[in-house]
């Protein structure tokens, strides 16, 4: 045993959970927020108001929920894996009943402080019970048919109420990360190799339908292709978010205009530049470089969630640790892909940067359940 071991367990048990911290993830989270700050103060023009110092009090109380959710125990949230499903779920019930609407969609409760959105809450329940399940399940039985429909049907039931909001991102999200829970908990490949030929049928038999009597979409949702695959066709209507959204992008060059210099968003071409199109906004002021550094502040975020997975010999633990951290990824993947013009606008925000409540307040309650799995791990005695 060490000295530095010998001295940490001499300390109170209750405060001896703060050493076992994963400090690198808490400083890499805060550092990404700071340039969520720093680029919200840019936005409005130099005021810490409308944006950023709201954003400060919500990371400020994500970071007090995340240090809190770190202390308990890893085994209870194991046990209230189910409850805290059926209670996301619920919400989502909730918000068709008597949610608010906003920008033509119905996906919040208000409730008073904040406007909630379950569909977020959703993405770390969702990768809590399917964490549990496959702890429970022995892995004899993993590619089971029998036993892969329980979890096809914990994906499907949240993403069908998420797609009546409507909220096709989110949805689309759920799928993947539910895919990706059950790939990385030893289900064979055939069952993906299948659904991912099934995918691929579909959508060519799609384009295939296209002018003919039994065509599958309607004329506008083939504009909207269109419009995706080549923005230039309607540079005003549906193609003006990204082409303007390019232009910011591009103008910023190889270390940018400067801060607060970026005409895209202080003359208000860029859209959504406090929330969606952030990163371009990124780009624009601080150039490739910028970018580029927050793109590697998220990578080595994702790489100690790996790390600290690949430590934990908890079956539980391992898997909830890499639901959350490929959660996190598929946020910035499909946030920084839509902007550059490499998917489809789908209104996924970026991670701790762009504005917003819900997605930092339960992307942090994530982050301290990767905490508990880290702090409760067995240890040498």
């Amino acid at each position: 045993m060490s000295y530095l071991e010998y001295n940490v367990k001499t300390v109170p048990a209750g405060w001896r959970k703060m050493f076992y911290l994963n400090w690198p993830i808490v400083v890499l989270l805060s550092a990404v927020a700071g340039v969520g700050f720093l680029m919200l103060y840019s936005v409005a023009g130099g005021s810490l108001s409308p944006w950023a110092e709201p954003q400060m009090k919500r990371y400020l109380l994500g970071l007090a929920a995340m240090f809190a959710v770190a202390l308990v125990p890893i085994w209870l949230w194991r046990n209230l894996s189910v409850v805290i499903y059926l209670g996301a779920l619920a919400l989502l019930v909730a918000v068709e009943l008597f949610g608010a609407i906003g920008m033509g969609a119905q996906r919040w409760i208000d409730i008073g402080f904040m406007r909630l959105q379950p569909s977020e809450v959703m993405k770390i329940a969702l990768v809590m019970v399917l964490a549990a399940y496959y702890d429970w399940l022995p892995m004899r039985r993993v590619s089971n048919p029998i036993w892969v429909i329980a979890p096809i049907v914990l994906i499907l039931v949240p993403t069908g109420l998420v797609l009546i909001q409507p909220d096709l991102g989110t949805a689309l999200l759920l799928v993947i990360a539910g895919a990706l829970m059950m790939f990385l908990a030893g289900v064979h490949w055939l069952y993906f190799a299948v659904v991912g030929a099934a995918g691929v049928g579909g959508v060519y038999t799609v384009f295939l339908s296209r002018g003919t009597d039994w065509q599958l979409l309607k004329d506008y949702q083939f504009k909207r292709i269109d419009t995706f695959l080549d923005p230039s066709t309607d540079p005003l209507g549906a193609g003006y978010h990204i082409t303007q959204a390019k232009i910011a992008m591009g103008s910023g060059g190889w270390t940018g205009r400067g801060f607060m210099q970026g005409t895209q968003s202080r003359l208000n071409f860029l859209p959504e530049k406090h929330t969606d199109f952030i990163f371009n906004t990124l780009a624009e002021e601080f150039g490739f470089v910028g970018g580029f550094s927050l793109l590697v502040l998220y990578v080595l975020i994702l790489l100690f969630c790996i790390i600290a997975a690949l430590q934990n010999r908890d079956r539980f633990s391992s898997l909830l640790t890499l639901g959350v951290g490929l959660t996190f990824f598929l946020f910035f993947a499909v946030n920084m892909s839509m902007v550059m013009g490499l998917a489809p606008v789908v209104g996924v925000p970026l991670p701790l940067v762009s504005y917003g409540g819900s997605a930092m307040l339960v992307l942090m309650i994530g982050f301290g359940l990767v905490q508990s799995a880290h702090i409760h791990r067995p240890r040498s005695r």
